[in-house]
């Protein structure tokens, strides 16, 4: 399979930024409840935009997933829904494990699940160990784990050096058995996103036999596997909806209160949304560039957001007034991301 590892990096980076960012509309949303402003994002994220890019992108996108086998549908829907269980815990995880501690437990056991997972599966793993290239890989992704618990270890310093009433809420709900039961769930479930990616290998043959470009052969993949997140998301949100009686917010309608600018928060929803789904948009791109060494896309994924997600935070002053060692030790996590994926990439270059 060809394709160009390093400009695959470049891809991956793009896709962490896309993630990293799509938050950044949501925080301007006035008077729309959570579950108002997720579920209206997530028709952007997991419907409009997946359908839309890959109808673009793609030849004969219905006639490829009209040929394609039930069971690689079942398979790309189930793990999309179980990645959907993931997300929607993962707030949970910070609420009683902190920032920093949910962050390393929640996004570690993701990166581990997510890339070693398809080549346990396939029972690759070993064949690929004995490699040159392979050991390269597997160097990277150790360098992933090391920034991701370093970035961790700088966040809890920054936990308790700031002060203030949010700081102390967060000290109150500490709950570590709760809190690591809840870590280990969302991590595991997360991770299954890049199951349902690698599931969709026969959606992928297809696509690219049916005359497309090798380089969008996973859009049709995530029509498929974000169906399956939609279905979790849109049924968490529909019961929230029902308890706060909040789905009049959607056209306005607020008993009292604020009223909601409809069309700013339409636009703002459809902006983040749409930002998020392109944090796929260009994992797919990265992947098919990256050879028979394609699950360690999910390593570069990880390591992006989290190396963007920082740098966002330092833009938007999060990590004002913390000692210059808190900040010295955060960067050096965000160096270690940064050489993982450098490192990474040269593993899928020497392959290729």
């Amino acid at each position: 399979m060809g394709g160009n590892p390093l400009i695959g990096v470049l891809f991956h980076w793009l896709g962490g930024l896309s993630s990293a960012s799509f938050y950044v509309p949501y925080r301007r949303i006035q008077a729309w409840s959570w579950e108002i402003f997720w579920l209206v994002g997530g028709v952007f994220s997991w419907l409009i935009a997946p359908w839309l890019f890959a109808s673009i992108q793609t030849h004969d996108l219905l006639g490829v997933l009209a040929r394609t086998p039930g069971s690689t549908w079942f398979w790309c829907w189930f793990w999309g829904a179980m990645w959907g269980f993931g997300g929607l815990t993962f707030g949970l995880t910070m609420r009683y494990l902190g920032l920093s501690l949910g962050m390393a437990v929640a996004l570690g056991l993701t990166t581990v699940i997510g890339t070693m997972g398809p080549p346990i599966f396939h029972d690759t793993l070993g064949q690929l160990a004995e490699t040159s290239s392979g050991q390269m890989t597997f160097f990277g992704i150790a360098i992933t784990l090391a920034g991701i618990l370093v970035v961790a270890a700088a966040g809890r310093r920054k936990e308790r050096e700031m002060a203030g009433a949010a700081a102390s809420q967060s000290v109150r709900e500490f709950n570590l058995p709760k809190g690591l039961a809840i870590a280990v769930f969302s991590g595991i479930m997360s991770g299954c996103f890049a199951w349902g990616l690698d599931a969709g290998a026969p959606i992928r043959a297809a696509t690219v036999a049916a005359g497309t470009d090798p380089l969008w052969q996973g859009l049709p993949v995530l029509c498929v596997v974000l169906l399956g997140g939609f279905t979790t998301n849109f049924a968490w949100c529909g019961w929230l909806i029902l308890r706060n009686r909040s789905a009049g917010q959607i056209v306005g309608a607020v008993p009292s209160g604020e009223k909601p600018p409809l069309l700013r928060n339409y636009l703002l929803a459809a902006l983040g949304g749409t930002l998020w789904y392109f944090q796929f948009f260009f994992y797919t791109m990265g992947e098919s560039q990256m050879g028979k060494y394609g699950f360690s896309s999910w390593t570069l994924h990880m390591a992006s957001i989290i190396l963007f997600s920082t740098l966002w935070g330092f833009a938007l002053k999060e990590w004002a007034g913390v000692r210059l060692g808190t900040r010295t030790l955060v960067w050096l996590g965000i160096g270690a991301l940064l050489l993982s994926t450098v490192v990474i990439g040269v593993g899928n270059y020497l392959a290729a």
